[in-house]
């Protein structure tokens, strides 16, 4: 690659540093023209996760604040609308918070820390302790709000409304709040034990700022969840909710096709795009079909390494603490449904657009059930799979990255339920090192038809073995004392599962294959065939290995057959 090409902007939240440090920007200025045209006095914008919310809100902070850099909007499509520049660019006092880190493992650490993240924002204003235009008792309160001194709740509740009174007394002129993240407060309080706490804590926070306050020109708010307007937002006037239902904002949070392919074209890289396609496009927010940015950007810059490289997952770390939750109190209707997405199908499901934390605690599983699936479709493990027009929703998996996320966890539940007989387990493992195919093939098929497996459906052949795979692959890792190996390099070619066992000097090949149409005769010797003339036990031979196990294994629906040879 030319190194005199932009840097990609990996993790990158500050606006004015795509300018200062060369970044390549996707430019979503026009967004600011958008949201003046359309605002309400509140505006939230709900979007998953890593879909460039944080960089908004600070890009809109870096437009209208006071003191801003115009520079930093030159040649960008918001510049072209010079009348709205003129009246708004760097004319506006901007608080503006995020509270991704406003957490504690109770609530008087979360309250601390909610305390802490204000005084830091206050102290960007230190210059009003002097200020002509404000009485010395506004002094005095703004100097509280510097130390953190917010030892009476009402107080720190107030933070918001006195810090904007006081920048409107000092510029004449009322002030912008933005709030970034404005939902992890209370899940990460939901998952420690004290959410109801918190929520009358944000709900007295956000009343004050956002309800009561002349000194508010307008607010916008970020987070994945739409939180119920009777449990954070009450009785909040000219509220206006763009969540992922609609069409107005929609391509501003995410890439858009153009904007992958000029972005991939300009790092000559151009020729990747059906995979970056594959892997990472597929949501559909209103009318738009956009790109998860963070997967593009990391992606992108992996290809400008090698061109060669293979796509990879970037997104599922960034999950919300609740989907573990919920996924893991699926019932089995539940897991048959995620069954049939993972092969490919929709599911037509009701969404509830507004949620609150206690609708989890639901004690009838049904209606937990239903809240599972909106927040599925809202943190972006679920897509429309058509433009939504009312009524129930046709929702499928967006991407093979997040298919990878949905597979592991169906792997995990199964896991957890094979090992936790630990007997039958031991059993199987034994089996495997020691040659004993039809045991194995026995207590494999055993697992199988306890689980949930992949559905024979359209999907693609290679998608079903990899899930196969997956399980066998599994099952032999939880022996901590094995080395086993995915598709690693052995002869000329990749065998799909190589244990050793080095106390007892064995190895084990196996090559796994989906019995299409359970044909499991040809697909077993396909599998032994590639182990034989790829050469798949050389890796073992180098290893030491004094005896091997060759396995070639066939599954189809929930059936399995192996063959077994000796080297």
């Amino acid at each position: 690659m030319d190194g005199r090409k932009k840097a990609l902007p990996i993790g990158i939240e500050f606006f004015r540093d795509f300018k200062r440090d060369n970044y390549y920007y996707v430019d979503k200025t026009a967004f600011i023209a958008e949201l003046l045209r359309t605002k309400g006095a509140v505006n939230l914008f709900t979007r998953p996760r890593r879909f460039g919310k944080s960089l908004n809100i600070n890009m809109l902070k870096s437009f209208f604040e006071i003191g801003t850099d115009p520079s930093l909007f030159e040649g960008l499509d918001i510049s072209k609308e010079t009348e709205l520049c003129e009246r708004h660019m760097g004319k506006h006092p901007v608080i503006s918070l995020s509270l991704k880190d406003v957490e504690g493992g109770d609530f008087e650490t979360a309250y601390d820390s909610l305390g802490m993240l204000v005084s830091t924002e206050a102290t960007r204003f230190a210059f009003l302790k002097e200020s002509d235009r404000l009485p010395e008792e506004d002094k005095v309160r703004f100097c509280q709000l510097m130390a953190g001194d917010f030892g009476k709740a009402a107080f720190l509740q107030g933070s918001l409304k006195l810090l904007s009174r006081l920048l409107c007394s000092h510029y004449g002129r009322r002030a912008i709040i933005l709030i970034d993240e404005y939902d992890v407060p209370l899940d990460k309080a939901y998952q420690d034990g004290y959410y109801p706490q918190m929520a009358k804590l944000i709900r007295s926070f956000f009343s004050q700022a956002l309800k009561t306050n002349e000194s508010l020109d307008f607010a916008v708010l970020t987070g994945c969840l739409r939180i119920a307007r009777e449990s954070i937002f009450t009785g909040l006037n000219n509220f206006k909710v763009r969540s992922i239902f609609d069409e107005q904002c929609a391509e501003y949070f995410g890439f858009t096709d153009d904007e992958v392919k000029e972005m991939l074209k300009y790092y000559g890289v151009e020729d990747r795009f059906p995979d970056m396609k594959e892997w990472y496009d597929g949501y559909h927010f209103g009318d738009v079909d956009v790109y998860c940015p963070w997967d593009v950007v990391n992606q992108c810059e992996l290809l400008t390494v090698s061109g060669d490289a293979p796509m990879r997952p970037h997104w599922e770390n960034s999950s919300n603490a609740i989907i573990k939750d919920i996924l893991e109190d699926a019932t089995e209707a539940t897991k048959g449904e995620i069954e049939e997405l993972i092969s490919g199908e929709a599911v037509e499901k009701e969404i509830i657009p507004d949620l609150t934390y206690t609708d989890f605690d639901n004690k009838n599983v049904n209606i937990r059930q239903t809240y599972l699936w909106s927040v599925l479709y809202a943190t972006g493990y679920l897509t429309d799979a058509e433009k939504f027009n009312g009524g129930r929703h046709k929702l499928v998996i967006p991407n093979k990255e997040v298919l990878r996320i949905y597979e592991n966890k169906i792997r995990k539940w199964f896991e957890d339920q094979v090992t936790s007989d630990r007997k039958r387990w031991e059993i199987f493992c034994k089996a495997v090192k020691t040659g004993n195919a039809e045991t194995v093939q026995e207590l494999f098929g055993a697992f199988l038809s306890e689980s949930i497996s992949i559905r024979d459906t359209a999907a693609q052949k290679d998608k079903k073995e990899n899930f196969y795979h997956g399980i066998f692959l599994g099952l032999l890792r939880a022996e901590s004392s094995w080395i086993v190996k995915s598709n690693a390099e052995s002869g000329t070619g990749y065998p799909d599962i190589l244990l050793i066992v080095p106390k007892e000097k064995t190895g084990c090949v196996i090559e796994v294959k989906y019995a299409e149409h359970g044909a499991f005769d040809a697909a077993l010797r396909e599998a032994m065939e590639q182990i034989k003339s790829h050469e798949y036990i050389d890796l073992l031979k180098q290893e030491g290995m004094e005896t091997i196990h060759k396995y070639g294994l066939a599954c189809y629906r929930k059936t399995c057959r192996l063959s077994y040879e000796k080297e």
